[in-house]
């Protein structure tokens, strides 16, 4: 007779109870590590939980790579972001069966990927930022729930592939501090900025998994925090699924947080609080925990039974006819049509900064470009971190040449090193190849300098060598000689095109007051040269904008370690930052009028839809993102200066003109209090909407002034749930 687990009929908590009644304890701990043991004796293989697939199946070869988790999110597209997140879902299917048919069941590669990265990137040191979508709570929650419907599919029954929201839940850095950190918040801080994206994922997307945080919050391990496992996971937000420690995670509760002492009680303390699986070696020490009295079998049952109800999601443990997502052929991984879809994320991502008298679009019959930089030939600025392995990669350099035109001569000079100030062991200077580079520059007709950062120089723990060591910046500034090579180019007097690559702000603060165009370009994928060149010579109209805030330097901003959000990001900073949030420019006009909303006065815990039409004034096709913001006149308690409620990307060919709607509920008119409540005050809020967040400096980078209405809320305070 067939095992009730084996049983697609059967309820999945019949399956799981029945499952669970035929192992030991030691089997059952055994599944409840990242590596989980084969069962031979009831034919249950080993699997591995550990994948990614940040921006692409990552770590297990051959995948379709797209731009970097920051970079899409300067999209602003929710509706691509879940195409492109379908696409990779389709790629882990595909790979993972085609692995089984090898009997390789190795690490990354099976169906729980450990994605995506919701933290708020509040500190532009931060290494791990470039995984983030951004600084904004709201932004990151709708793109991180897109993210996460696009990776666990529409099938009612069964999960394409198991996503995961990480890092639960303060957690941006230091990285050199994160296996001891304390990062302290206040409930108001948390409930109003670093917790909304993923109460988001889990109750709008269903998001299978969380991930603890290496750190300590208020004190507590995130991975047996009881205050954010118990209370606000599970018993505010009612979490289902299953919570996996960040790698290490259990391991540093008595090593360095020294919350416990010994491996048997911190492995207790984690499962005891709501931590299911250990990404470590810690969880072993259960059997002795369990002898201890430190942990009950019951306790592990109720972990075990939430890890396994993923792997029945998944259809682990039914035939393969029965699951729709087996037959996805291997040979769409890599594809045209997926590479086409990295090209128009990297398109979508990039941001146009400055285009002083419109010297972009360049035309590609100008007789000789000059392509300069240390990252114009260099292929780790496409990728990032936690990326796969692309069948091709098309840098900047040879997506330029790809463009233009036969009779159009392309040069080519790397200019300086990207770090480099010191000479040479040898004696070379680091301005050795500043001569190659202007003697190029001077037989061209326009010039494009590609710089800024790599992969190198920002990234998770022990993984950016040239960082403060943890992975973190130490500067915001251009890094090596490449502040002095851009002046040296630009005193030629030759029109220049400057491009960032980087997976975070960059104080360009001399080039945007000196140099006529800027191209924001992230770590743009395998496509991101075509992209990059797509733009430059006017095949695409850019309309990406900042997920983040650019400020002029550090000193603007607290101490890395200090969590208060007091000073940081748009949403709390006074200084004027160098580029602010939400900016981005377009080689079109648009025009907002008749801004409406459906009510001008509602009651407490009603919502109201906004309208407002937008017209492509120019001749030339074009995207426009609409942002609304929404400030608080009179609250009773503080609040963000104005923060981010709504935004649709929108396309508009020349002269069309298109009313767009966007519908605020009641949490997105709340404040919230001392306490963390979330509340629905009566009083007075300003509805901005335009192209831009509504402070003095977009306005005068734009030129445009967002439109603005009052809205009146009435009534006795509504408190919405946590």
């Amino acid at each position: 007779m067939v095992e009730v687990f084996r049983q697609p009929d059967k309820p999945m908590e019949e399956r799981i109870g029945d499952l669970i009644s035929r192992l030991t304890l030691e089997e059952k701990i055994s599944q409840m590590i990242y590596n989980s043991s084969a069962i031979p004796r009831l034919g249950i293989h080993e699997y591995n939980w550990w994948n990614e697939c940040l921006h692409g199946v990552g770590r297990a070869g051959i995948a379709t790579v797209f731009p970097q988790a920051i970079g899409m999110a300067a999209s602003f597209n929710v509706e691509l972001l879940q195409e492109v997140a379908s696409i990779i879902g389709d790629e882990a299917r595909a790979k993972h069966h085609e692995f089984v048919r090898y009997d390789d069941r190795e690490i990354y590669k099976g169906l729980t990927f450990w994605t995506p990265t919701i933290n708020i990137f509040r500190d532009p040191r931060w290494g791990r930022g470039q995984e983030t979508y951004g600084e904004d709570p709201y932004l990151t929650g709708q793109l991180g729930v897109a993210f996460v419907r696009g990776l666990q599919g529409d099938d009612p029954k069964y999960l394409k592939v198991a996503a995961c929201a990480k890092h639960f839940a303060v957690h941006s850095g230091p990285e050199s501090l994160r296996h001891s950190f304390d990062a302290k918040a206040s409930r108001k801080d948390m409930y109003e900025t670093y917790l909304p994206a993923f109460r988001a994922l889990v109750k709008e997307a269903k998001v299978e998994a969380v991930m603890g945080a290496y750190n300590r919050t208020n004190g507590e391990p995130c991975c047996a925090s009881p205050t954010l496992l118990q209370e606000i996971l599970r018993d505010q937000w009612g979490f289902d699924g299953h919570v996996v420690s960040d790698c290490g995670a259990i391991y540093d509760i008595h090593t360095y947080h020294k919350v416990t002492e010994t491996p048997e009680e911190s492995a207790a303390l984690a499962v005891n609080n709501g931590c299911d699986l250990n990404c470590g070696r810690v969880f072993p020490s259960l059997n002795k925990a369990v002898e201890q009295g430190l942990i009950d079998e019951e306790t592990i049952d109720q972990a075990l039974s939430r890890l396994l109800q993923t792997k029945f999601r998944l259809g682990m443990f039914d035939p393969e006819e029965e699951v729709p997502y087996t037959q996805i052929p291997y040979e769409i991984v890599a594809s045209p049509e997926h590479r086409a879809k990295a090209r128009e994320m990297a398109r979508q991502s990039m941001v146009l900064l400055k285009n002083e008298d419109n010297l972009l679009p360049l035309s590609k019959d100008l007789k000789s470009i000059a392509v300069i930089g240390p990252n114009a030939a260099a292929q780790n600025v496409l990728l990032g971190n936690y990326y796969g392995t692309s069948t091709k990669l098309v840098t900047a350099l040879e997506g330029i040449r790809n463009k233009v035109e036969p009779n159009t001569k392309v040069l080519y000079a790397e200019g300086c090193d990207l770090t480099t100030t010191e000479p040479g062991y040898w004696g070379s200077s680091p301005t050795f190849g500043f001569s190659e580079a202007l003697s190029m520059v001077e037989r061209a007709d326009a010039v494009i300098m590609c710089m800024g950062i790599s992969p190198a120089l920002e990234g998770e723990e022990g993984e950016a060598a040239n960082s403060d060591g943890g992975g973190d910046k130490l500067t915001l500034d251009l890094p090596g000689m490449q502040k002095e090579l851009i002046k040296a180019v630009h005193a030629t007097g030759k029109p220049v095109v400057l491009v960032l690559f980087s997976g975070s702000p960059i104080a360009i603060n001399w080039a945007q007051d000196n140099i006529p165009a800027i191209i924001q370009a992230w770590y743009p994928g395998e496509e991101g040269g075509n992209a990059l060149a797509d733009i430059i010579f006017g095949d695409y109209n850019p309309a990406g904008r900042l997920p983040v805030t650019y400020v002029k330097s550090l000193d603007q901003l607290p101490e890395f370690t200090n969590y208060d959000m007091e000073g940081r990001t748009y949403r709390y900073m006074t200084e004027e930052p160098l580029y602010p949030f939400g900016y981005g420019l377009s080689y079109s006009e648009f025009n907002y009028s008749s801004l409406t909303l459906s009510k001008t006065s509602i009651a407490a815990g009603d919502e109201v839809v906004v309208s407002v039409d937008v017209e492509n004034v120019s001749d030339r096709d074009g995207d426009e993102v609409v942002q609304l913001y929404v400030k608080h006149i009179d609250a009773s308690v503080s609040t963000p200066i104005f923060g981010l409620q709504g935004f649709k990307r929108i396309h508009l060919k020349g002269k069309e003109k298109q009313t767009v709607e966007l519908t605020l509920s009641p949490r997105q008119m709340a404040v919230f209090d001392d306490d963390g409540r979330c509340l629905v005050e009566p009083g007075v809020l300003e509805i901005f909407v335009g192209g831009s967040q509504p402070d003095a400096l977009s306005q005068r980078l734009t030129g445009k002034t967002p439109l603005s209405a009052r809205l009146t809320i009435t009534g006795e305070t509504v408190e919405l749930p946590r």
